[in-house]
């Protein structure tokens, strides 16, 4: 009898999680999906600002503007957009090794690293890289405020001269079974001048004043971009691992129940032949 109350009581343990991740897994969709609808309305709003600026560079001269100037890359600062808590899968794993490669390939004594997360900050200071700053425990109370924050402090380092590019290494939203790892630069500013304007626009203030205006706003979209994109695909992540998770502890009940019949079965045989011996013994 000890067997099967050990079997029960394994079965009421696997049931007990399964409630936690289904749980897990209706509240990682209703954050997803929210986050989502935040993504898709910062992603043609980030994408128009670039093309507004794109046509206006074309007539100004690029030297006036310090977030555009290109330099001689001697040193790299790194953005790493992971998140702060696990259970989300391969998420935080594939993100922070394709952050850790290029590093690496770059030279680690000569990249400066923006870890946005806690899993990004633990995984990087561990391994005794040069951590800049860090920035946790915003998520869920997550505005556009926290991306300009995160962005003063990433402009700060590349205007001092401390870095002669500035990268972002997140995951891209694709849809709710795939997220992309991508590595993208931030700064120096590049836009592309080849698409032709067939209107003719008239500017006020003047284009110099307006791209000066436009730049510092065009950075904190695209932060805060990267941070929605990144909040969606942990989501997704998480609410597929969780589904996984639910499925495979309905699979270990089945399988827990089946042994728990069968050793019952076992112990009610046994106890019968005890019985019957018994009898045939007395007689």
């Amino acid at each position: 009898m000890a067997n099967l109350k050990i079997i029960r009581d394994r079965i009421k343990s696997v049931k007990s999680i399964q409630k936690v991740t289904k749980a897990m897994k209706m509240v990682a969709a209703a954050k997803m999906k929210k986050s989502q609808e935040r993504m898709e309305q910062a992603r043609p709003y980030s994408k128009n600002l670039s093309e507004m600026i794109a046509h206006l560079l074309s007539d100004v001269a690029l030297s006036s503007f310090p977030l555009l100037s290109h330099r001689s890359v001697k040193r790299k600062a790194y953005v790493v957009v992971a998140a702060d808590r696990g259970l989300a899968g391969a998420f935080n794993t594939n993100l922070l090794k394709k952050a850790e490669n290029e590093i690496n390939k770059f030279g680690k004594e000569k990249t400066d690293i923006f870890c946005i997360g806690k899993k990004s900050r633990d995984y990087f200071t561990k391994r005794d890289y040069n951590v800049v700053d860090s920035f946790t425990d915003f998520w869920s109370e997550m505005e556009f405020d926290t991306a300009m924050m995160i962005g003063r402090s990433v402009i700060s380092h590349f205007l001092n001269e401390k870095v002669d590019e500035v990268v972002v290494v997140y995951n891209y939203f694709l849809n709710v079974v795939q997220q992309e790892v991508k590595s993208e630069k931030l700064l120096p500013l590049s836009f592309d001048k080849s698409q032709k304007v067939t209107v003719d626009r008239l500017y006020e203030p003047s284009k110099e004043q307006l791209i000066e205006t436009l730049i510092p706003r065009h950075l904190n979209v695209q932060m805060w971009k990267f941070l929605l994109e990144s909040y969606a695909s942990e989501q997704a992540a998480r609410m597929l691992s969780m589904e996984n998770a639910t499925t495979n502890a309905q699979d270990m009940i089945k399988n827990l129940t089946l042994e728990f019949n069968k050793a019952r079965q076992a112990a009610i045989t046994t106890e019968m032949l005890e019985i019957v011996g018994g009898a045939e013994a007395l007689g």
